[in-house]
């Protein structure tokens, strides 16, 4: 048995021992893991999360949200929230993952990264299976896993991005977005293999240029990479005034002002992404999830 396999199931044993075995889920019962990244910085990919969970846990779907943006961690403020603990105190065994997930008003679980935030290549093989054991839990707590990366092609977002069911790539029509973002993906692609992509647009004027920029990406992965890499359109964001208004209180758009453009479009992506199962929904369980990620690191 290899290391990554011994670790799965010391995890998998950890997790039946701490909640009983009659609650471990049925097979096919795991919850799906999105990764919501970007090539870019500033497109707006955290408030997307936010909203996101919002919309779908207001349809009755259990929303956890994983800061895993290890250096600028921002997730608690898009809920206005003061997070006391973070990851790091799990991973030194001070504290659960009980202990430091925090509950917004709409339900949704979330846990804080914590900014500068050492890197998952770090970890000995105690704090992974501290990590392995703790993230096992979350097994039947959920229906959907969003996954917050950083930007851009360091090898945390790499990690994060590969280990996921789905990859949802938000992009906007400025040409260093559009770049970026096909850089993400051709790196995910000839490095780990991925051969699915989602696209959301955010901040465009109207749907013409989003699919615009769907077009441009799409054309690229096709010419340049020829390995039959699929990009999905899922939507676009309308540039709304009241989106940034709601940004600058530390304030969701769903909440603050449910009509607006913006926010009658995150709930139409939260649609679409509720009724596509995605192309990897059967990797198998959370601790699947981080040994890909620690495979990926080592």
């Amino acid at each position: 048995m290899d290391q990554a396999k011994g670790l799965r199931q010391m995890a998998i044993t950890g997790a039946m021992e701490k909640r009983g075995a009659a609650q471990v889920p049925a097979a096919g019962k795991y919850p799906r893991v999105i990764a919501v990244t970007s090539g870019k910085g500033g497109v707006g990919k955290t408030n997307i999360v936010g909203n996101l969970g919002v919309s779908l846990a207001r349809t009755g779907k259990r929303v956890v949200i994983i800061d895993a943006d290890v250096g600028l961690a921002n997730i608690d403020i898009v809920f206005n929230l003061r997070p006391e603990y973070n990851i790091r105190h799990v991973i030194s065994g001070e504290k659960s993952l009980d202990d430091v997930m925090l509950t917004t008003q709409h339900g949704i679980r979330i846990l804080p990264a914590g900014s500068g935030f050492a890197d998952l290549t770090q970890l000995n093989d105690g704090e992974k299976l501290t990590l392995l054991t703790e993230f096992e839990t979350l097994a039947d707590q959920a229906d959907i896993i969003f996954v917050d990366t950083g930007a851009g092609i360091s090898s945390n977002v790499l990690y994060f991005n590969a280990a996921s069911d789905e990859c949802l790539v938000v992009a906007t029509t400025e040409p260093t977005s559009i770049t970026d973002a096909y850089a993400l993906m051709k790196v995910m692609s000839q490095e780990y293999g991925t051969r699915y992509f989602k696209l959301v647009v955010n901040m465009a004027e109207k749907e013409s240029d989003a699919k615009r920029v769907y077009a441009a990406l799409s054309n690229a992965l096709d010419k340049f990479l020829k390995k039959n890499v699929v990009l999905e359109y899922t939507g676009f964001i309308p540039f709304d005034k009241k989106l940034q208004a709601a940004v600058r209180q530390r304030s969701l758009i769903l909440d603050q002002t449910p009509g607006s453009p913006a926010a009658s479009a995150m709930d139409k992506l939260a649609q679409s992404l509720s009724k596509s199962q995605g192309q990897n929904h059967s990797k198998g369980n959370l601790t699947f999830f981080m040994n890909r990620v620690f495979e990926a690191a080592d």
